[in-house]
């Protein structure tokens, strides 16, 4: 059993497969945190141990019960009161009727559960292998519940937490703060690790001692951005790839969220993620509730690799439910870098023809076939053929990629309208706006009111009409832009706090009516690249453009930081032209390859401009993708090295059984006068096996893996991918 109750104590464990994490009902009611970290095996003692109530300058909540001598103030919790003697960040704010915020939640009741249960309207984790805790926590005076909800799962070191918050008091009151989750650490000197960044360089790795005070993470942008990842580590100073106790945290959510991180005066660590407050209140009237989103938490006392491999098996498991998660994805070719919005259906079927020789198997139409659009100034919402770009439709376009043997795909952007559109001149209230106020333009687009049914039908008639009529295979959704003047026509003022959240459950909502209609389409979501590359988006896609940068050594500190919490057949990754036309950077077609191949591998250039040389090279990469890609799709990432500190970046994919894998290595810069051969020690094979490379070369685990295996590496931008099998 991974969940058990030891009633004299009232204490709580929960175990997973290396995990202990335990908390205990104090005397006065108070969910009080006693451990996290390498699993125990008896608690036999743990409340003999001392735990001070009290410090000085505290309060003590305790008029009206002079024997409760519990400082809020001072107690590790799972879920902080709010303005009761508590000064940490709280867990939530309720605003009660009498426009009164004070909310002290107590222990009520608990019960195990069998399995775990999905979240209405949200993505959420899954397993019939999986015990989830309920616990009921009152507070006295308003009768606002909070349940507190602990999923665990038999195969994983990944717990889900979330919390649903019900009004069992007579009166309405307003949620104005609502955190999936609190955590409390027992001091220790650690360090934060988050994935920031910004369009074209989203998820950096960066990493920082916890200072005293507050440290936070957040998008209030709509989405969940490019800027901020809904992901983050907590790590001991020393802890490596392969040593030190790390926790991850990732939000299962697309939106707004606020992840904080509060150092407090005795070095305690308070730990929060949920929506972001600001621009957020829910109104709940008698006997109604809110479920937040759910936060999936995970510790190694392993270092780093233990919680990626952890994470990616749980993301492969129980959290992406596409038929296509454990499949090879049909290498395909975008049409977005090789023509932009200048194309016929001449220009594409050259490109598929020569795609289809080479062995790609799914041309992708980009932007630019719909309505009258010529540019990014028109068209959104107008979800019909442009006529004069492809007089013969859709349809037969389809039927013609079909023929060469290939699938078809389709670029959509369907929470988006042009001011330029049918759709806006019909219905100019359906984007999202504030009265008397002006519309800000991004892109030159607004943004649909997800929260409305009649929005979401429309565009979902529209969708339907095209995908029922061709044989589209494949859908890859954007999002350019994020929300601003976030109102809603369709509600009255006092729920317009609740539009943010709103918005992400009508997405929420389409998407999951569009997957129901056809389960077998393949999604790739997309916002600007990776604005919205977040556990949320991966219930309902199994793979996310990682990025608008295509840039091959770009993109290696890209996927190195995604690598940490996303897997890595989750994350888009396509060769494109050199120049490139980010950075305009010359680079290797081979080293092009190589990196792209590391996420779901495809094309994003004109092969007609290729040499014939390049040509038979990239027929080769596809060739090799096939050998190789179920390990990337179902194997485990080993970082060899850091594109952010390292000269040369090397990582390899290594089948469960340790059987055969993969390793590449990227020299970004050459620099005069050094060795041509790069050592590299090699991780996660069978020190007693023989493997052999497709040269023949056979070398023993143990040698690879503690003198390692020398790459030749000579030039700007070079690298090198090799394949090994056990012998």
């Amino acid at each position: 059993m991974s969940i058990s109750y030891l009633q004299e104590e009232k204490l709580f464990h929960l175990k997973t497969l290396n995990f202990s994490y335990v908390f205990q009902v104090s005397d006065a009611g108070y969910l009080k945190h006693w451990y996290a970290g390498p699993k125990l095996d008896s608690l036999e003692g743990l409340n003999a141990l001392p735990y001070a109530k009290w410090r000085a300058f505290c309060t003590i909540n305790a008029v009206d019960e002079p024997n409760e001598v519990e400082a809020p103030d001072v107690m590790l919790q799972e879920y902080g009161t709010f303005n009761v003697g508590d000064f940490r960040t709280p867990s939530f704010i309720i605003r009660d009727s009498d426009g009164f915020r004070a909310t002290d939640p107590r222990y009520v009741s608990h019960r195990v559960l069998k399995g775990k249960t999905a979240i209405a309207g949200l993505p959420s984790s899954f397993g019939e292998n999986a015990e989830t805790l309920e616990i009921l926590l009152e507070d006295p005076k308003t009768k606002v519940q909070f349940i507190l909800l602990f999923s665990l799962f038999t195969d994983s070191d990944v717990m889900a937490r979330s919390v649903k918050i019900v009004n069992n008091g007579a009166a309405t009151i307003c949620i104005e703060k609502a955190a999936s989750f609190t955590m409390d650490f027992a001091p220790i000197e650690s360090d934060l690790i988050t994935f920031n960044g910004a369009w074209a360089r989203e998820r950096q790795f960066e990493r920082a001692r916890i200072r005293s005070g507050m440290q936070s993470i957040a998008s209030d942008r709509g989405l969940s951005s490019h800027q901020n990842n809904p992901a983050f580590m907590i790590a001991d100073q020393n802890a490596t790839e392969t040593q030190g106790n790390v926790f991850a945290f990732a939000f299962v959510y697309s939106g707004n969220f606020l992840a904080e991180i509060e150092k407090e005066q005795w070095g305690e660590i308070r730990v929060q993620f949920g929506l972001n407050p600001e621009n957020f209140e829910w109104t709940l009237s008698h006997g109604e509730e809110f479920q937040t989103p759910e936060v999936l938490m995970c510790f190694s006392g392993e270092g780093f690799t233990k919680v990626t491999h952890s994470f990616h098996d749980f993301f492969r498991n129980h959290l992406i439910r596409s038929p296509w998660c454990m499949k090879n994805r049909p290498v395909l070719i975008n049409n977005w870098e090789a023509t932009y919005f200048e194309f016929n259906e001449e220009k594409l079927l050259k490109i598929a023809e020569k795609a289809s020789e080479l062995g790609v198997e799914l041309l992708v139409l980009d932007d630019g076939w719909f309505g009258h659009r010529n540019d990014d100034c028109s068209s959104l919402g107008d979800w019909t053929v442009f006529q004069s770009k492809l007089p013969c439709g859709i349809g037969e376009l389809s039927k013609k990629i079909n023929a060469l043997g290939m699938k078809f795909g389709l670029w959509f952007e369907p929470e988006m309208i042009s001011p330029d559109s049918n759709l806006y001149k019909e219905h100019p209230d359906w984007c999202l706006h504030i009265p008397g106020r002006k519309r800000s333009l991004g892109r030159n687009q607004l943004v649909l009111d997800m929260s409305r049914a009649d929005v979401r039908d429309e565009i979902f008639r529209q969708m339907t009409n095209l995908l029922d009529n061709a044989n589209i295979e494949y859908i890859k959704w954007d999002a350019n832009r994020h929300l601003t003047e976030v109102g809603s026509a369709s509600f009255p003022g006092k729920q317009q706090g609740e539009m943010s959240h709103r918005y992400v459950l009508g997405f929420y909502e389409l998407t999951e009516r569009l997957l129901q209609r056809y389960p077998n389409l393949l999604i790739e979501g997309c916002s600007g690249g990776g604005g919205r590359f977040d556990a949320g988006m991966l219930y309902y896609v199994p793979q996310i453009w990682a990025s608008d940068d295509t840039d091959a050594i770009e993109r290696l500190r890209i996927q190195y930081g995604t690598s940490f919490i996303y897997p890595c057949s989750s994350m888009g990754a396509h060769v494109s032209a050199s120049p490139n036309h980010q950075v305009h950077r010359t680079t290797p077609l081979q080293t092009r390859g190589n990196v792209a191949m590391e996420g779901t591998f495809g094309y994003e250039l004109d092969l007609n401009k290729l040499s014939e040389e390049e040509q038979k090279l990239v027929a080769e990469q596809i060739r090799q993708y096939h050998r190789v890609h179920h390990l990337i799709e179902q194997g485990d990432l080993y970082r060899l090295s850091s594109p952010f500190t390292d000269s040369v970046t090397a990582w390899m994919n290594v089948s469960k059984d340790r059987g055969e894998f993969i390793v590449a290595a990227v020299k970004p810069v050459q620099t005069a006068n050094t060795c041509p051969v790069v050592y590299i020690k090699l991780r996660g094979l069978d020190s007693l096996a023989v493997y052999e490379n497709e040269a023949g070369i056979r070398i023993s685990g143990s040698i690879l893996m503690n003198l390692g295996y020398g790459f030749r590496l000579s030039g700007d931008a070079s690298s090198e991918m090799l394949y090994f099998k056990r012998v």
